[in-house]
Order: C-alpha cells, then structure tokens, then sequence
C-alpha cells in the first residue's frame, strides 16, 4: 500500500479476508460474530484506517441533531444541574439533549446507550452507572462517534471524561474539621463501594486523617444511599460508645440524611462538612459548611468536548478535573464539645 495512500474499508476487508460489506457491518454495529468483530477492529487499528464518518454521517443533519446523556438518578439535584449545564452548550449549536436515567443500573444504562443508537445521535454523553463497563462502545469510538463521560470515568474504554476534584475536595473538608480541633470524625458516605466517586472522597477523608497524625477507625465510617438511609447512618454513629464529634457527608444525600437525624435529635453541637451544595444551606441551624462542587461547569465542560470532537478534534482522549471550593457557613467551625 502507497505510503501517500489512505487506507480504505476495502484494505481493511483484506487484510481480515472478509468483505467490504462485512467491515461496514462491524463499525455501524451491525450483527456480526464477536471474533469476526474483534478481528475487523485490530485490522482498523493496525492500518489506521478512519472512516469518513465525518463526511458522511456525522455532520449534524445525517445522524439525529441531538445528543444523548444518561445519569444515574433523575431526583438527585447535582445531576439533573449537570444536565442542564449541558443543554445550554448544546442548545447554542442546534443539539437537542435527550436525558435518560439508568437508576445505577448497568444493565439499564447499556439499554439506554443502545436506544440511544439506534436513533443515530450525533453523540453520546453518560455519567456511569456503578458498575457498568463500556468495552461495548468501542467500536462507536473507533468509528468517531463522540463519547464523553461525567463525573466518573470509564470503565474499559479510553474516552474523554469530566470529573471533580473528588479526593482534593474531600481532604479540605475533612482538614477543614480537624483544624477546628476534631479528633473523632464520622464519614457518612454513598453505596456501594465500588462507585468512584465514593472511593475518591473517602480516599480523601484518609489521607486528611494521615496528614494530620489520626487514625482511621473503621467503625466510623457508614454508608447510606438516600437521605433516610443516611439519617439511620448518622444516628448509629451518634450511638457509637466513643461518638464522633464532627461529621463529613459525602454527598448531597447524606449531607441532608445528617442534617435531618441531627435535628431530629435535636443535637447542634455536631460540626458537619457537606461534599456537594443544598438549596437552603444557609437556612439551616447552625448553617452547613460545604465542599461545593460546579455540576453546571462539569456539564458545560463536557458538552464543550463532545462540541470539539463534532467539529473534527481527533486528539486522544482527555481528562478535565474541575475544581472544588470550601464555603464555611457555621456548621464546620462548630468546636468539639
């Protein structure tokens, strides 16, 4: 083959023994058998090939002129911020977004991305289910459908992604705790364990501890997914025989969870760090100090990458981490008792 030469679907189709057709098959994701796929992509790959999709299909018009964004829970406020920091970047080129929900389900979300598909959007944005995997999508990627992820990155794909500073927040809010004199601090955390998100932040509620000389005592840690499940998990750290004295909330839903038990128990004199803003912090007694996020920016971050790919960017794949910042409102510079 000429070294001026663009390779072709035709010298693809060779240089597995197949034909044209059948190459065309695997990268529309048509039924084709897995090891005839894999030979096809490893061909594609080998020879560099890369299909004029943009050309063809790509160009907004062909495929659907809307983008497709899967997020776990459509209730949770921090997701439904990001979505909308997406549709306002998309909206300004003409996109339409269309939002499903894959409950943290992996089989949900696969549903979802293959609905997706089959309308043929002009790209694909998904905030990853807990413990879904994305080795699927390859053959998308390799044919130049834009794929972004959100807030959690892949999972056996190598593709853009947009996450916070989870762990560098984390650490913050937990320092924040112990510089106002803390020693027995409670994580009140998501499930299940293998989500990234959880992982990070409790990656840096640990290393707050180990800066500061404190060891992590397991029994302080608890998890809940909801806001009852965490109010039940605050309570149980309350009726721990040594208590913590200060409480870091993982997440929007357990930061409501603690305020909701501390009231309930009518206690004020618990410091609590939230990870994640609420509506209504500041009306809350003593008001909650929280590690915010910027789900508006990590959406419109996003968005701007699906935007550049569309337009033709086919640098490799990339990671934008978006800061984190500390409000202290009252609830956080609470001494311990």
């Amino acid at each position: 083959m000429g070294a001026m030469r663009r390779p072709t679907m035709t010298d693809v189709a060779r240089e597995v023994g197949v034909t044209a057709k059948t190459v065309s098959r695997v990268l529309n994701d048509g039924p084709v058998a897995v090891e005839t796929r894999e030979r096809v992509l490893a061909a594609v790959r080998k020879l560099g090939y890369q299909p004029n999709l943009m050309a063809r299909n790509m160009r907004v018009g062909a495929r659907d002129a809307a983008i497709g964004l899967v997020i776990p829970e459509m209730g949770n406020p921090f997701f439904g911020t990001v979505a909308g920091g997406v549709e306002s970047a998309v909206r300004a080129r003409g996109l339409t977004l269309i939002v499903g929900s894959s409950d943290e389900a992996a089989g949900l979300e696969q549903s979802l991305i293959a609905t997706f598909l089959a309308r043929r959007v002009s790209a694909l944005m998904v905030v990853p289910a807990a413990s879904s995997d994305h080795r699927h999508l390859r053959s998308e990627r390799v044919a130049g459908l834009p794929i972004v992820f959100l807030d959690r990155p892949s999972a056996g794909l190598r593709a853009d992604c947009v996450v916070s500073a989870n762990r560098e927040g984390s650490r913050t809010g937990v320092a924040h705790l112990i510089v106002h004199g803390h020693r027995r601090i409670g994580f009140v955390g998501d499930v299940p364990a293998s989500l990234y998100t959880r992982r990070e932040r409790l990656q840096g509620y640990r290393d707050a501890l180990d800066g500061a000389g404190l060891p992590y005592d397991r029994a302080l840690v608890e998890t809940g997914h909801d806001v009852e499940a965490a109010a039940r998990a605050t309570m149980r750290l309350l009726s721990l025989a040594d208590p913590p004295t200060a409480l870091f909330a993982g997440n929007n839903l357990a930061s409501m969870g603690a305020v909701v038990a501390l009231s309930r128990a009518g206690r004020k004199d618990v410091a609590v760090v939230g990870f994640d803003d609420l509506p209504l912090a500041e009306a809350l007694d003593p008001p909650l100090t929280v590690v915010a996020q910027d789900p508006a920016a990590v959406g419109a971050a996003a968005a701007e990458m699906v935007l550049r790919r569309l337009d033709g960017d086919r640098s490799r794949a990339r990671r934008t981490t978006v800061p984190t910042r500390l409000i202290a409102r009252g609830s956080g510079e609470l001494p311990p008792r």
